[in-house]
């Protein structure tokens, strides 16, 4: 069964839980001293002395199929992964929410989240009834999260175990380009998957929260190969460089033609940059070459709401060439949709396209059914690549944004 969120009058973590805190800090405390493959043991511990019983860390794999045991060297049959889809695991996964059962043995598996970026899971070995140790199991939950993404960028191990295989050249440059997959905040929220996530070349992504701001774009440059990647690592890092300068959305896409045309010369790239403002819902945007934005209000996506003429791909040098920037205004509970034209001209086997009525039909029903949206997104993804027999040819990213004012 699942557990919901904390009763009225229980504190979310424990508030006013004595062991609690002194427990979370002792480990706290050691996390600074140890390597991250000993991060197994340090939660381990803190599990038992909060009495939540035994304890493992299970990361969800870079493809959201699979959620897959850290290793500890302490256990000698390491338990295997687990599926996201059709297990009790998987369904504190993708829904973010405790499971539990009461045995015997009891079991819980309470969600590792990062902000609302989801990480994995934590098993610990008793039934968590609503209560006290529910608000322990959280707690330690919130601080296994943050130690484990503190520790991926000191080590291997934590990446390894998020990978099922070998990752390409091109990939590995840009997955160390693009941030986490979902950021957001009481107004905003956006999500981003990107496919073949082993194999990708040309797209990324990047969103970010500057105050009132939400930023995002999404690129795709020509080619599948490291040059591609190069590209659309160069265009994130001009963006970034740009934006943190108070560079305008114009800037931005003249700053991307031009670094592009002097150091990755004959290679042209289309994006969607913009700003939205999470207090007006007031939307601006630029669009260079790349299939328009979808506006999705009230369950169903509106004809033709964000399109205008596009200015042509970047990295041709048009840079003197005035940069269109685009206005909107949307309203609370809109949903923008962003998307590479790998998605809607990916083909089935015998020739079947994905198409855009497709990719909008799986959004707008995930949505209706009320899934988050990163488990919408990863749902169409993973449908998408169904439809390819799991060989997309060209690469394949989406990104959902909903503006939220008065959640």
């Amino acid at each position: 069964m699942g557990v919901g969120g904390p009763g009225a009058g229980e504190a979310p973590y424990g508030g006013g839980d004595a062991l609690l805190g002194a427990v979370l800090a002792q480990a706290l405390e050691a996390s600074h001293r140890i390597a991250p493959r000993e991060l197994a043991d340090v939660v381990g511990g803190a599990a038992r002395a909060l009495g939540l019983g035994t304890a493992e860390v299970y990361l969800s794999d870079l493809q959201q199929r699979v959620l897959v045991p850290l290793p500890d060297p302490e256990l000698r049959e390491p338990p295997g992964a687990l599926d996201v889809d059709g297990t009790l695991a998987g369904r504190a996964y993708r829904m973010g929410r405790t499971e539990t059962v009461a045995g015997p043995p009891g079991v819980g598996w309470v969600p590792l989240v990062d902000g609302i970026e989801r990480v994995g899971v934590l098993r610990v070995g008793v039934h968590i009834p609503p209560g006290p140790l529910l608000a322990r199991a959280r707690a330690l939950a919130s601080l296994v999260t943050l130690l484990v993404i503190s520790k991926s960028a000191c080590g291997d191990v934590l990446v390894r175990t998020a990978r099922t295989r070998p990752m390409s050249l091109q990939s590995e440059l840009l997955w160390a380009f693009v941030p986490p997959r979902t950021i957001g905040t009481r107004h905003v929220t956006s999500s981003a998957v990107l496919e073949p996530a082993y194999e990708v070349a040309g797209d990324a992504f990047d969103h970010s929260l500057a105050g009132d701001l939400f930023h995002l774009t999404v690129v795709d440059a020509m080619g599948h190969d490291l040059a591609s990647g190069g590209s659309s690592a160069v265009a994130l890092a001009a963006c970034r460089s740009t934006r943190r300068a108070d560079g305008t959305l114009a800037d931005i896409a003249e700053a991307i033609d031009t670094t592009l045309t002097r150091w990755i010369p004959d290679r042209l790239l289309t994006a969607v940059i913009a700003d939205l403002d999470t207090v007006t819902g007031h939307l601006s945007w630029v669009n260079c070459g790349h299939p328009p934005p979808l506006l999705i209000r009230g369950g169903r996506v509106v004809p033709g709401a964000l399109e205008r003429h596009a200015n042509p791909p970047l990295g041709i040098d048009v840079h003197h060439r005035p940069v269109p920037v685009h206005q909107a205004r949307l309203q609370p509970g809109d949903r923008i949709l962003v998307h590479t034209d790998g998605v809607t001209e990916a083909r089935s086997a015998d020739g079947d396209l994905f198409g855009e009525q497709r990719l909008i039909d799986t959004v707008v029903r995930a949505i209706a059914t009320g899934l988050p949206a990163p488990e919408a997104l990863r749902r169409l993804m993973h449908g998408l690549l169904a439809h390819r027999d799991h060989d997309l040819r060209d690469d394949a990213t989406v990104m959902l944004v909903e503006w939220h004012p008065d959640r």
